[in-house]
């Protein structure tokens, strides 16, 4: 089938506006955290200042029959609202950039590096935007923005390719199976690497005096919170990436002849779904449900990188065919 180049075009149009739309809100995201620790040191100075004096009841000054006007809610929580529904358009734009790359190649848009980085953003994305829906939560997201840009960045700089058909060996209905689920997975498990990492960082830094981070991480939710996040969505993605590397072993029978050989991309995949299996028993065991949890779950994310770039671009193995 020849590739329709209008609906390419529009494609990586909308994938970079997609991305810029991701900075925006990104930016707007840290905006409101800084916004916010303004408005607690100011409260503080005020609650030193007033100390230890006579507070002296103030007269009523009110008109009577005239209504008040409401209070305006903080800036920062203003911001943090904007920003919910810019992610919201970014992501919008960034699965239209998929859906139009089918439509143009007439098949599944996931059939090189660039295309899979692209899918499992958005599936971040997506489970972020659910996950962290409600208000206390939404800080978290621009966290999550930073390594969703950067990988974004990538792929649209370095691993970007024209829209084209795939080669012989996935022109399959596994492709569409297989990659998609490991895909959704992990762009999960994105989100709980990140949670995890803010967790470690809350721990370390609990007050607002302790340095820039402690600043920067009062208006994250507590340590607890974080963990509970980083468990929920593990425990999502999980089953989630081992049936994608099921489906994976099935396809390998089907074109290889074989359900394993130890490609150097089954390896990682199976090293990395055993990380991920031993994080979860470790929320399960007395002793290592804090900290050794989430540095194990921080391995498994580490493993998942790992995997996208070490093994796709410099080993060399029977997926190296997906390229670039």
């Amino acid at each position: 089938m020849d590739v329709n180049e209008t609906l390419s075009r529009y494609s990586d149009l909308c994938f970079g506006t997609a991305l810029t739309v991701y900075v925006l809100a990104m930016v707007m995201f840290l905006a409101a955290l800084a916004s916010k620790r303004q408005v607690v040191e100011k409260s503080a100075e005020l609650v030193a200042a007033g100390a230890g004096r006579t507070v002296v009841p103030a007269s009523d000054v009110r008109t009577p029959g005239k209504l008040e006007t409401a209070a305006k809610a903080p800036l920062g929580d203003r911001l943090a609202k904007m920003a919910f529904g810019v992610v919201l358009l970014a992501t919008a734009l960034q699965i239209g950039s998929i859906v139009l790359r089918g439509f143009a190649t007439g098949r599944a848009p996931w059939g090189n590096m660039y295309e899979f980085v692209s899918i499992s953003c958005a599936a971040g994305m997506v489970a972020a935007l659910f996950v962290l829906r409600k208000r206390e939560y939404r800080p978290l997201l621009g966290f999550v923005l930073l390594p969703v840009v950067i990988l974004l960045f990538i792929a649209g700089t370095y691993l970007y390719t024209n829209a084209a058909p795939v080669v012989p060996a996935l022109k399959s209905y596994w492709l569409a199976i297989h990659v998609s689920i490991v895909a959704t997975g992990s762009g999960v498990f994105l989100v709980s690497g990140v949670a995890s990492i803010l967790y470690l960082l809350k721990l370390k830094y609990p007050n607002p005096s302790d340095r820039f981070w402690g600043r920067i991480l009062q208006r994250v939710p507590p340590a607890q919170t974080l963990d509970r996040l980083a468990y929920k969505t593990v425990v999502f993605a999980f089953p989630l990436f081992g049936l994608g590397v099921i489906c994976g072993a099935i396809w390998a029978e089907a074109a290889w002849g074989r359900f394993w050989g130890w490609d150097p991309k089954e390896t990682v995949s199976f090293i990395a779904w055993v990380i991920y299996a031993a994080y979860l028993h470790a929320r399960a065991t007395a002793g290592w449900r804090n900290t050794a949890a989430a540095w194990i779950n921080i391995a498994g994310f580490v493993a998942m990188l790992f995997n996208l770039f070490i093994i796709n671009l410099v080993v060399s193995g029977l997926h190296s065919y997906a390229g670039l």
